[in-house]
């Protein structure tokens, strides 16, 4: 069998749909591309590649499917599975120091041969049971600090950001759906400290900033870039173009639609 007739299939919990990379992950690509962004860099993950997602950061992703398919297995490193291993195995840490929240992995017969043999675990939902999934989980975990021991120095850190220059950090991440709290922790500050910083800097609460920043960029890219606004409304943050629409004529007095001369639909 070859490895692009791998079905999906997940390893732990169900994966978020949340901006906020809450545990590390691997993730496969058996058929189609994934397209990631972390606020500094653009990623591509084709058919046959893989990586490792990493926690504690902000990122996007979506699938690009190819005749219709798109497959692709994703197995969670959680902190309390990598503090058990850590127990279990002797751990050498080699001072890796990428900021990049995807890591991607060459390819190797390692890695082809463990996502091969997962294939009779599957059940009928594609998932692996609790039964073997730990064990299968170890077995990858081996694998990849074979390949790549620096990914002790990512894996086994269990600190909380630390503290990070707010101003910059949000001017670079304001497009993020998430929390206020997620950007807080990010910031490696407890939400009230989080709060009081970001009015001293910026004059604003969070959540009105946040949405005048996203809307002036988001008249930027459609009178300046000439970008549809069904094209960009969910980079900026916003869930529903309904209520980018709503927001967008109370801030400007105007709609996106007649900036740009496009219907919302």
């Amino acid at each position: 069998m070859k490895i692009t007739e791998i079905k999906s299939c997940t390893v732990g919990p169900v994966l978020s749909a949340e901006q906020f990379i809450a545990e590390h992950f691997f993730v496969f690509l058996a058929k189609g591309k994934m397209n990631g962004y972390d606020g500094n860099k653009h990623y591509v993950l084709k058919a046959g590649e893989s990586c490792l997602v990493r926690k504690n950061r902000l990122a996007r992703y979506n699938k690009v499917r190819y005749n219709n398919e798109f497959e692709k297995v994703i197995i969670f490193l959680d902190e309390a599975f990598l503090k058990a291993f850590q127990k279990k195995h002797s751990i050498v840490f080699k001072k890796f120091i990428s900021k990049d929240a995807f890591v991607k992995f060459k390819k190797d017969n390692l890695i082809n041969s463990f996502l091969l043999s997962l294939e009779p675990y599957y059940n009928n939902s594609g998932n692996i049971s609790q039964t073997f999934s730990d064990i299968k989980r170890e077995e990858l975990l081996l694998i990849l600090l074979q390949l790549h021991p620096e990914l002790s120095d990512i894996l086994f850190d269990f600190g909380i950001p630390g503290r990070l220059d707010l101003e910059k950090f949000m001017q670079q991440n304001y497009k993020f759906n998430v929390s206020i709290e997620r950007f807080a922790f990010l910031t490696g500050r407890s939400l009230s400290a989080f709060k009081r910083d970001f009015k001293t800097i910026f004059q604003e609460t969070p959540n009105r900033w946040l949405l005048k920043r996203r809307l002036q960029e988001a008249r930027f890219l459609i009178e300046e870039k000439k970008q549809k606004p069904t094209d960009i409304y969910l980079d900026l943050g916003f869930e529903d173009i309904t209520h980018f629409y709503f927001v967008f004529k109370k801030e400007f007095g105007t709609t996106p639609s007649e900036i740009s001369g496009a219907k919302i639909y």
